[in-house]
C-alpha cells in the first residue's frame, strides 16, 4: 500500500485531482498557482492555503506575524498569475484553552495585511483542534484571457527571479515577506512574461514545476542566483537559495525579443530587484551551469510536505 511519504506531495496532488470534474466556466483547474474561472466580464483567481502551528510557524512567531503570513501566502499565489486580490475567507482552528488575546493579535495581523493590499475578509468559520490553524481561501480578478500561467514558457525565453533567495526561516522572512502583487500585475499588464509561478517550495523545485507545465527544459547559471543576506551568512549560500523555500518571490520567463524591454523598464519602476538566472531550453529537465561552463542536472530538492526531510513550508 502506498503511503503519502512514498508518493510525495506532487504524487498525492496528482492522485487526488485526477478524480475531480470540471465545468465550462473553468479556464484553469488544479496545477497552477490559482484556479481560473470565467465570469461574464472578467476572470476570477481562486486559491487556498493553510498555515499550521508547528509546520508553518512556531512558538516564537508573534500573533501579528501569524495573521500576516496566513493571508500573504494566498496573495502570493494571486501575484503569480498577475491578478488583483479582492476577497478572502478565513477558517480558524484553535485549542479551547487558547487565550482570546492571542487570536485578537492574529486577526489584527490579518486585517493589517488585508488593508495594505486592498482585500476584504468577508467571513469564515471556527472549530476546535489540537493546534492553531488558519485556512485562507482568497479570490482575485483580472481581465479575461490575461492570467500568466505556468505553461507558457518556450525555448529561448530568459528566466528571471525577483528579490533574493534562501534563508527565509533563518531571518524570519517567511513571517514578514511582501507578496509581489505589484510586480505580478506589472508583468501581466506589460504582456512580456510568458510563464510565472511564486517560489514557495524552493527555487530548484519550482523550476521543475514551471518546466514540466510548459513542456520545456531550463538551464540555470548557478553564479547568477541571487542569495539573500541570511543565505550568505551560511557556509553554502547557493544550497539555501535553491532548496529552502518560503521565499515567496516570483519566478518568470520572458520571450527573447522582450528581454531588453523588461530589464530597461523594470529599472524605472521602483519594484523588487529582478535577476536573470538562465534560459529556457528545448531539452526537458533542469540543468545547473557551474564554473567553466560545467553542466549537471539540478534536482528538485526543495520542500515536500510528505518528503523524508520535513522542515516546514
Amino acid at each position: 500500500m502506498n503511503t503519502l511519504k512514498d508518493m510525495g506531495e506532487a504524487g498525492l496532488i496528482e492522485r487526488l485531482t485526477r478524480r475531480l470534474g470540471t465545468a465550462r466556466d473553468v479556464v484553469v483547474g488544479p496545477g497552477d498557482d490559482c484556479a481560473v474561472v470565467r465570469t461574464a466580464d472578467e476572470e476570477w483567481l481562486l486559491t487556498s492555503d493553510p498555515v499550521i502551528e508547528g509546520v508553518h510557524f512556531d512558538s516564537a512567531a508573534t500573533p501579528q506575524q501569524i495573521g500576516h503570513k496566513a493571508l500573504a501566502r494566498s496573495l502570493s499565489d494571486i501575484a503569480a498569475m498577475g491578478g488583483t486580490p479582492r476577497w478572502a475567507l478565513v477558517d480558524l482552528v484553535a485549542p479551547g484553552d487558547t487565550p482570546a488575546e492571542r487570536l485578537d493579535g492574529i486577526y489584527a495581523g490579518l486585517s493589517a495585511t488585508a488593508d495594505e493590499h486592498g482585500i476584504a475578509i468577508v467571513g469564515g468559520d471556527v472549530a476546535a483542534g489540537p493546534v492553531i490553524e488558519l485556512h485562507v481561501f482568497a479570490v482575485g480578478s483580472l481581465p479575461q484571457g490575461s492570467a500568466i500561467l505556468r505553461s507558457g514558457a518556450a525555448a529561448g525565453d530568459g528566466i528571471y527571479v525577483t528579490g533574493a533567495l534562501g534563508g527565509s526561516r533563518l531571518e524570519g522572512h517567511h513571517l514578514s515577506f511582501t507578496p509581489r502583487l505589484r510586480e505580478g500585475r506589472w508583468l501581466r499588464e506589460s504582456g512580456w512574461a510568458t510563464a510565472m509561478c511564486d517560489i514557495s517550495d524552493g527555487l530548484s523545485t519550482d523550476l521543475h514545476h514551471l518546466a514540466a507545465a510548459s513542456g520545456v527544459g531550463m538551464a540555470i547559471r548557478l553564479a547568477s542566483v541571487p542569495c539573500s543576506p541570511a543565505a550568505r551568512s551560511t557556509p553554502d549560500p547557493l544550497t539555501h537559495a535553491l532548496c529552502d523555500g518560503e521565499d515567496f518571490e516570483l519566478l518568470f520567463t520572458v520571450a527573447p525579443e522582450h528581454l531588453a524591454d523588461v530589464e530597461a523598464a523594470w529599472q524605472g519602476n521602483a519594484m523588487a530587484a529582478c535577476t536573470r538566472i538562465g534560459t529556457v531550453t528545448i531539452d526537458r529537465g533542469v540543468m545547473g551551469i557551474g564554473a567553466h561552463e560545467s553542466c549537471s542536472p539540478l534536482d528538485a530538492t526543495g520542500y515536500d510536505h510528505f518528503g523524508k526531510e520535513e522542515n516546514g513550508s
